[in-house]
Formats: C-alpha cells, structure tokens, sequence
C-alpha cells in the first residue's frame, strides 16, 4: 500500500492508522506519500485539531492569513496569522486536557516545543508536526511529497479525503481510558494527541486495528 495523504496540525487518529499499518505491514519498505499542491480548503484538519477537554470535545483552530474573496491558494503557500496568540492558548489547552493522562510528560515537551517553534509557513509547520508523531511513535516510513496535483490516483490509496473533518468513516474505533470520559463518554477518531497521551506505547498496536478497518 502506497497511501497519499494530507499534512495536518497533529492529524486524526484514523490518519495516523493509515500510516501505522502501512509501516507495520510493509517493514522496512514502508512509503507515506503527502499532498502539497492541492488548493487550501476551509474547515479541515490543515489547521485544526479536536482534543478531549473538560467540557467533552474542543477544537483548536491555526488561524491563518486568507486569500482574497474568490482568490485560491495553494495548501503549500499558506501563512500562519502572525498577529494572533494562538500557541500559547493551545499549549494551555492541551495542557489542561491531559496533564493528569498517564503519559503526559512522555510527550508534552516535543509537543510544546514544536507549538512553540516560530514557522510561517501552515505546510512546514504541519510537516513539523507529523514528524514528532512519528518519532513518538517510533515509526520511520520513506516520506514523499507530490509534484503536480491529481484527482484520480493510478498507483497509490487516495486517503486525502481523511483531512475533512466532517468525513464519514466506515471505520472500528475501540475505545481507550480517556481522561474525561466518567463526564462525557468515549470520543473516536480525535487528534493523535489524545491517543498519545493516554495508550503511549500502546498508542501503535490501537492504531493498527484502526487501519485495519478502514
């Protein structure tokens, strides 16, 4: 499997069990592709993510420079709003929502570290961002970008449609301890973050039974 994929702000869980399972099954001749010459669309993953917070599910959104009314752009070519506080804010947020999980200081410094790094650039940052999560998940698959735009794909898995936050999965999400779930219940397919903080290691054998429904 050759799955092409969207870069995102930490990325869903069922994105990352795309990846799990094509490294798991392929071995050391895993091969994640990304897309980066697609137009940036509105209300993806790009530049949100959804954690577990005390109120149940919270979104926490990029803000991001906008192309002109009637103007497209480039995913690649998209800026961060430089003028808005919004790292500090998501460091709180995340924060709040998981410092009492289990693997909290497992993780949370390359996260803050990351938040904290001064990226213009929503694709770099993304790019950033999907790197920690590999290596916090000890997954080392081949990365490549794409060079022209396609819509229809002859030799790879079109996952792209996994960056729409409002995408209907066909896929098994078993549930996991979350840190609030006595008030609110069990909450699938949330940022990767989530999942990290609460299975750590665990996080890759949970991921490969996603995949294997999708």
């Amino acid at each position: 499997m050759k799955p092409l994929l969207h870069l995102c702000y930490f990325g869903s869980i069922a994105q990352y069990a795309v990846i799990a399972k094509t490294c798991m099954d392929g071995d050391d001749n895993a091969e994640i592709f990304f897309e980066r010459e697609d137009n940036y669309q509105k209300q993806t993953y790009r530049n949100r993510q959804y954690i577990y917070g005390a109120n149940g599910k919270l979104l926490l959104n990029i803000p991001i420079l906008h192309p002109k009314k009637g103007e497209k752009k480039v995913y690649k070519h998209v800026e961060i709003d430089p003028n808005e506080n919004w790292r500090s804010l998501h460091l709180k947020s995340i924060e709040s929502a998981y410092q009492s999980s289990p693997f909290f200081e497992f993780y949370y410094d390359n996260i803050q570290s990351t938040l904290s790094a001064s990226i213009k650039s929503l694709y770099e940052f993304n790019v950033t961002c999907t790197k920690v999560v590999l290596d916090s998940l000890e997954l080392f698959p081949a990365i490549n970008f794409t060079n022209s735009y396609k819509i229809y794909l002859d030799d790879q898995d079109d996952f792209r449609y996994l960056v729409n936050a409002k995408a209907t999965l066909h896929a098994n999400f078993p549930k996991y301890t979350q840190v609030f779930d006595d008030k609110h219940g069990f909450i699938p397919n949330l940022s990767i973050l989530d999942l990290l903080f609460n299975e750590g290691p665990a996080s890759l054998r949970y991921l490969y039974q996603v995949g294997n429904s999708l």
